[in-house]
């Protein structure tokens, strides 16, 4: 009796359930089925809502026409233009503004992070200032603060202010000259391109040169050098082809040049600066994590504070730094979407204009979510090559 209780015991310690690694496939297997079961009655209780409703699934509604302005396009549109075309001024107003407010928000939070960590007690304390103040409003209520605070309080476009008789500001936006390319104008950004790979060859050389003698290059003259003249004889060979077309008020508002509106820029400020608070402390931390032996040693061998600052502490600290800040790009760029409370065209309002027109709530927001996706997935996956590449080798 003993001996077959044994055996049982044994045997039911071998069977499929006690093994791990069989447990594991199985209970991935059992959630990948109920996932699927779950998406497909989600679909087809979608389906069935559209057929009740009279409503034609797919995407044939892309081609038909939108019957909608736009206030800002970066390419051409008009009402008579498809849902397709409304969609293509939505996703390229949302990439403006997310590259524009991605390059200032850099600008800003490295210079913020930097300045937190200032021995100056007035800078040390404005930064922490505008860092600790700025992270902890909403940014909604920060993007409400530009456009009816701040630019809706500017004068109407009859009373505008005029800056060099150029540009003018008023509650409509900014006005300013634009420029118009003419015959041989390529020419000037294919020598600009071809500067810039020059410049790139360079500082590899010049870094080269410095680990195998210790000499240093005078990159900075260099590389304004290479960017600059080789243009501008370009530009003064092909007979500076470019005219400007500018702003003039007409009645009770401007014609011509090249019209920033309101939302634009109030949208931009905010993200700018409310994520800016964001990378602001990640510089700081990425900072102070640099061991304090290492600003030793290169001030012991006669770097300055900002040399120190410019060759040994910040190019060790990006690779803390990276991480936190891709993340924030990945904020910066989903809360663009929060344009759609001042009237701002980008996608998630033009989307939700498109929505409310056609009915086609699956297929607009299905296309939307996916190109949100795609945008951020593209962004993650620069920002991951780059901090592969500061990253510091293991050893």
């Amino acid at each position: 009796m003993a001996a077959a209780d044994q055996s049982l015991a044994t045997t039911s310690k071998t069977a499929p359930w006690y093994d791990p690694a069989k447990r594991a496939v199985f209970i991935q297997g059992l959630m990948i089925v109920l996932t699927a079961a779950f998406v497909i009655w989600i679909v087809n209780n979608t389906l069935d809502n559209l057929a009740r409703l009279n409503i034609a699934s797919g995407y044939g509604f892309l081609e038909e026409r939108a019957g909608f302005g736009v206030p800002m396009s970066l390419i051409a549109y008009s009402p008579q233009s498809t849902y397709l075309r409304a969609f293509e001024v939505g996703l390229l107003n949302t990439l403006l503004v997310a590259a524009m407010g991605i390059v200032a928000a850099t600008i800003i939070g490295f210079v913020m992070g930097v300045a937190r960590l200032s021995s100056n007690w007035l800078i040390r304390t404005i930064a922490a200032i505008y860092v600790e103040g700025l992270r902890n409003v909403p940014v909604l209520l920060q993007i409400f603060f530009w456009y009816f605070a701040v630019l809706g309080a500017l004068p109407q476009p009859r009373n505008a202010v005029d800056i060099m008789g150029s540009v003018f500001l008023s509650n409509r936006g900014l006005y300013v000259p634009a420029p118009i390319p003419e015959t041989y104008f390529w020419a000037t950004p294919i020598v600009l391109g071809l500067s810039i790979l020059a410049v790139i060859a360079m500082r590899r050389w010049a870094k080269r040169r410095r680990e195998l003698t210790g000499k240093e290059f005078p990159l900075g003259w260099a590389t304004l050098g290479l960017l600059a003249v080789p243009a501008l004889v370009t530009w003064w060979a092909t007979g500076a082809p470019m005219e400007w077309s500018m702003p003039e008020l007409k009645g009770f508002r401007f014609v011509g040049g090249l019209a920033v509106v309101p939302e634009l820029v109030a949208l931009w400020f905010a993200l700018s600066m409310y994520t800016g608070a964001f990378i602001a402390e990640a510089v700081r931390g990425g900072i102070q994590s640099v061991d304090r032996g290492q600003r030793d040693a290169a001030r012991s061998i006669g770097l300055t504070r900002t040399q120190t600052l410019r060759l040994v502490v910040i190019p060790q600290a990006m690779r803390v730094i990276v991480p936190p800040v891709t993340n924030q790009y990945l904020s910066l760029t989903k809360n663009s979407s929060l344009g759609a409370a001042i009237g701002y065209p980008e996608l998630m309002n033009v989307s939700g204009t498109m929505l409310n027109q056609t009915g086609q709530a699956g297929e607009v927001l299905g296309l939307t979510m996916a190109v949100y996706a795609t945008i951020c997935l593209g962004i993650a996956s620069v920002m991951n090559l780059y901090n592969r590449a500061v990253r510091i080798p293991e050893r």
